[in-house]
């Protein structure tokens, strides 16, 4: 069954790499008809940087070679907005006003229009010009500075939480909002959407600390950044490690019983005692070890997974989130719908605008779309 929450939205994306067409993936996942806007010279960056990356978050889109720097290709995509709910675009600030693209003369065409901006600092302000990726809006943002151990220095995630949690996601729901209130007033806006704002707005534990406290927490010192011994990380007997979540009392109570070892629970939280005397009683035994006997205590202890394993765990297979084409996984929205499926689609492969091909669907094959 295909999804169609989103059928009859049509979104043209002008977006590359990571956080724009990773927004409008969701939304194609979603049962909208995302049309990719690529250069003539090899398009996207992605899919020569990092080929598999555009697997992944292309899927399921279209693709139309535009060269918006030529005044016919401009022509032509006036001609797309005047049937088109949203435009997302991730220039900098005013490259689309130059090539007579941006929202005040888009909105001319179809006042219904709802023209996302994702950019790095948002329309407005002293950074909206300067250049960033993930790294500079979580250094801003204050994410970087709290990450890491006590008395280390800032350590740099894997994960790209001011692009795609910060930006991508914050998008599109800020896009959806949008278009519920077009499809209501018959009136389109601006979403105005800036990685740092969208990253900071995330640091919800971190602004509680500084209302109640005047002022930020040292480095893993905040109450779930490290503070606390029974929310922790531990290393065990084969040197992988455990995820100790165990915050609430009830939660830690039911671990000292299935450990054997009820004294713990009267250590405080925020001690040395209890935090060496876990130390020492975890690295009796190996993280698989440590996973079998407390699987089923309800103490919120886990191992600590790698991505590759973290493809193999029961529960994420059981919710079938995970397939596999040509032998190499594939991620699928990771929301549930009671009558609906996420759209898989194949990547798009980039084609000259010609009139009539919106009416057809691309069923390039992943292996098809390197040009």
């Amino acid at each position: 069954m295909s999804n169609p929450l989103l059928s009859g939205i049509r979104i043209l994306d002008l977006t590359r790499l990571l956080p724009g067409p990773f927004c409008s993936f969701y939304l194609a996942q979603l049962g909208a008809e995302v049309i990719k806007l690529e250069e003539p010279q090899g398009g996207d960056y992605a899919r020569m940087l990092a080929p598999e990356l555009f697997t992944l978050v292309n899927r399921g889109k279209k693709s139309v070679t535009l060269d918006l720097r030529q005044a016919q290709a401009v022509t032509a995509f006036h001609k797309l907005v005047e049937d088109a709910d949203v435009v997302i675009e991730s220039f900098r600030p005013g490259v689309m006003d130059k090539l007579g693209c941006g929202y005040q003369q888009l909105k001319l065409i179809n006042p219904r229009l709802v023209y996302a901006a994702l950019t790095g600092y948002g329309q407005t302000g002293p950074y909206k010009d300067r250049a960033g990726h993930d790294m500079n809006y979580c250094a801003y943002a204050g994410v970087l500075e709290q990450t890491g151990v006590a008395g280390g220095p800032p350590v740099l995630s894997n994960f790209q939480s001011a692009d795609l949690a910060g930006g991508a996601l914050t998008c599109a729901l800020g896009i959806l909002a949008a278009v519920i209130g077009a499809r209501a007033s018959g009136q389109g806006t601006l979403v105005d959407v800036g990685m740092l704002d969208g990253t900071l707005a995330l640091q919800a534990l971190s602004l509680a600390t500084i209302r109640s406290a005047g002022q930020s927490a040292q480095r893993g010192s905040d109450m779930l950044s490290g503070g606390l011994a029974n929310y922790n990380i531990y290393a065990c007997a084969d040197g992988k490690h455990v995820a100790m979540a165990a915050l609430e009392p009830k939660f830690f109570l039911n671990f000292c019983q299935a450990v054997g070892k009820p004294e713990l629970a009267g250590l405080p939280a925020n001690g040395a005692a209890l935090r060496n005397a876990l130390e020492v009683l975890f690295s009796t035994r190996s993280r698989d070890e440590w996973e079998l006997l407390l699987a089923d205590r309800d103490c919120c202890v886990s191992g600590i997974y790698s991505p590759q394993e973290a493809l193999d765990n029961p529960q994420v297979k059981a919710r079938g989130l995970i397939r596999n084409e040509d032998g190499k996984p594939l991620l699928d929205l990771p929301i549930k719908f009671s009558d609906a499926d996420s759209v898989h689609g194949d990547c798009p492969r980039r084609q000259q605008f010609e009139s009539g091909f919106l009416t057809q669907r691309s069923t390039v094959k992943r292996s098809d779309f390197l040009l």
